[in-house]
């Protein structure tokens, strides 16, 4: 039977914790918030990976604080995704042996040899999840720069080759990658690395609106992630926290018509992961919760 799985893009932002109304008072550790977390629902993205490789201690301790059947998606490090990195955000010893002294490095920048530490580290560090069962896709979130062009294939072709066991997931944030004249070589290239599209809604008729294709990639998982419909902060310079960008409540019209299509790719992929971007405050745990119970409601 195909599940669908809705679960919220964070559980520790400092704006959900802050607003007190998700976790009760006495909820106060990070053990206690994970477990609250995941009694609720189902499934969570992982976004600290995308800032540092966490260690392996760490996933291990959420493997170990979740009940069997929970999954996490986690986010791609930013260097992975060609995203500019402080070096101090490095394991010490691949900082330590850069050979040119920057404020930022790009993931060309990088020898070869430290790139393969880097993604050995990455790899070791999801590997407590892998083995526990709980490592839903790992999602590489690609930056606006990143045009759809045979350069930009390569990179991905190398992403795959070195996460060789693990399952991607692959947010394009250029609109090249839709256009009519490339949009099937992108499902086409998704489908023969195994790789699942990730379906988008977000504000549109901005520069970096990425349209909603609800396309399967891979027979074992799509991925939906819901960024709201902010169109006041959606690219707005200045905010106090990235959370504010997501600062949204989907309407019940807007959450019946996404249920439909999510509905339908349920009956072309075994799983739908559906992460609620909408970080700001407790805003993805409600929408999450609201969602879950009118794609409930359609299926009875």
């Amino acid at each position: 039977m195909n599940k669908i799985a809705v679960g919220a893009a964070s559980w520790t932002d400092k704006s959900l914790i802050q607003c007190g109304r998700f976790y009760p008072p006495a909820v106060k550790s990070a053990e206690e918030r994970l477990r609250y977390y995941a009694d609720e629902f189902p499934i969570v993205e992982v976004d600290s990976s995308y800032y540092a490789i966490p260690s392996e201690q760490t996933a291990r301790l959420w493997a170990e604080r979740t009940p069997d059947d929970f999954v996490f998606d986690v986010k791609a490090f930013r260097l992975f995704t060609q995203h500019q990195t402080a070096p101090q955000v490095l394991p010490k010893y691949i900082s330590e042996s850069l050979p040119v002294s920057k404020k930022t490095v790009y993931y060309k920048d990088m020898p070869g040899e430290l790139l393969s530490a880097l993604w050995n580290e990455f790899r070791a560090a999801l590997l407590p999840l892998k083995q526990a069962g709980k490592l839903g896709v790992v999602l590489f979130q690609f930056p606006p720069w990143f045009l759809a062009n045979k350069a930009s294939l390569a990179h991905i072709d190398q992403c795959v080759e070195h996460m060789s066991g693990f399952r991607l997931a692959v947010e394009f944030r250029n609109e090249t990658w839709f256009y009519e004249r490339s949009r099937e070589r992108t499902f086409a290239f998704e489908r023969e690395h195994g790789i699942a599209h990730v379906v988008v809604d977000e504000p549109q008729g901005f520069k970096s609106s990425i349209p909603s294709v609800w396309e399967v990639t891979c027979s074992e998982v799509a991925v939906v992630r819901l960024h709201g419909r902010n169109r006041d902060t959606w690219e707005k310079r200045g905010l106090a926290a990235a959370s504010e960008r997501f600062n949204y409540l989907y309407s019940e019209d807007e959450l019946a018509e996404l249920a439909a299509p999510i509905k339908s790719l349920s009956e072309k992929a075994r799983t739908v992961h559906v992460l609620l971007n909408t970080n700001y405050q407790d805003q993805g745990q409600v929408n999450a919760r609201r969602l879950t119970k009118v794609l409930a409601d359609i299926s009875s």
